[in-house]
């Protein structure tokens, strides 16, 4: 384990899991977003950006100057070679910048969100994983709602992900995000506590031990 208990959430598109890390950030819990860091690394000065352009062609930049994600996102969705490249270019950066950030925080945790963490295999990088699950119907009612998009296209995006089933599996935690705000909030408070006690058995290794 590190010096801070690094918990990470995830949960499929549409659970809540915006909703759950808003709730442990009003707690005063340092918040990681790999959505966040996705989004702020393919700005037209970033590195990711250039190697982006330079794989999949011009006709990705807008008028603006800047990637368009929405045509990023059509190509990678129907083809897997594509959506590998891509993978290889975005998440080593994503990566680097969440131990750069997790290097960075003065709290005994943080939580560090990830939505497709079983999907990237990078389990074994956190202390503890917790899973926000939701019915699929639910998934789709939120997600559709939320970005705008037909039911079939969510639940094509549903297929694609692992499923609940699967983060289950790996899961130390879970909210089951069919709750109410009382509800939530009480699960959420649980794990708070739990998380700040399991924090303190955490050792701290000195400085200068050469270990």
């Amino acid at each position: 384990m590190s010096a801070v208990l690094r918990i990470v959430l995830t949960g499929g598109i549409g659970s809540g899991k915006s909703t759950v890390a808003s709730k442990f950030q009003e707690l005063g819990v340092p918040i990681i977003d790999s959505d966040v860091i996705s989004r702020d690394i393919v700005k037209p000065e970033e590195t990711c950006f250039k190697a982006i352009i330079y794989e999949f062609g011009s006709q990705l930049v807008t008028n603006k100057g800047t990637l368009d994600r929405d045509k990023l996102r059509n190509i990678i969705f129907n083809d897997e070679t594509a959506k590998k490249k891509l993978e290889e270019i975005l998440h080593p950066a994503i990566y680097q910048e969440i131990e750069k950030q997790v290097s960075k925080v003065d709290y005994p945790y943080c939580l560090i969100v990830i939505p497709l963490l079983i999907e990237t295999k990078a389990m074994d990088c956190f202390d503890r994983i917790l899973v926000v699950e939701v019915s699929e119907n639910k998934q789709v009612e939120r997600a559709s709602h939320r970005d705008k998009t037909s039911a079939e296209d969510i639940e094509k995006i549903i297929k694609s992900q692992a499923s609940n089933e699967q983060r289950l599996k790996y899961a130390d935690d879970v909210i089951n995000n069919d709750l109410t705000i009382e509800e939530l909030n009480e699960a959420v408070l649980a794990l708070h506590e739990k998380y700040l006690k399991l924090s303190s058995y955490i050792p701290k290794i000195p400085e200068n031990t050469g270990l």
